[in-house]
């Protein structure tokens, strides 16, 4: 009897290696951008949306989300791209155009696997003239880096700790 074995070259198993370390495999999620998502244009874009809105329009922001020098500008985009999802639905078509815009410029954020929003956060009432602002500085803040890290360990939001009184 003749068993027939595959022929394992050392590419061939070089290459199982390799897939094997691949981190989408191992289910370590991956968040970075080989080249930026963030245009050029994004002011121009959040500018037009914020001249057809009403100043004063009310949205919730987060009030305690943790500072973190990596994490905090790419976690109020994420919340941000929330908001833009959800005024979308309520909006008439002009609108709609406008909104659909300023989410183009952030959606790149949802391409990352975040884990749902913790029961820690906390939010208030404010104007989406503060949300657009904050939108745009945050995109300002992102675009020297975006290129440059892996966004991976911001996957899941974090809350300031609570400061107990006595």
């Amino acid at each position: 009897m003749i068993v027939l074995a595959p022929a394992w070259s050392p590419t061939t198993s070089l290459l199982l290696l390799l897939l094997l370390l691949s981190p989408r495999l191992r289910g370590a999620p991956d968040c970075s951008f080989p080249h930026s998502p963030i245009s050029s244009t994004f002011t121009s874009t959040i500018g037009k949306l914020s001249d057809y809105l009403l100043q004063d329009y009310p949205v919730t922001v987060a009030s305690n989300l943790q500072d973190d020098e990596l994490c905090g500008a790419f976690w109020r985009l994420v919340l941000a791209q929330r908001w833009m999802g959800r005024l979308k639905t309520v909006a008439g078509s002009q609108m709609e155009k406008l909104l659909e815009a300023v989410n183009t410029e952030i959606h790149f954020v949802t391409s990352c696997a975040f884990q749902p929003l913790p029961s820690c956060l906390r939010f208030v009432q404010a104007n989406i003239s503060h949300l657009l602002q904050d939108t745009s500085q945050q995109l300002v803040a992102l675009k020297p880096w975006i290129t440059r890290r892996n966004f991976s360990r911001c996957l899941e939001l974090q809350c300031q700790p609570d400061l107990i009184s006595k």
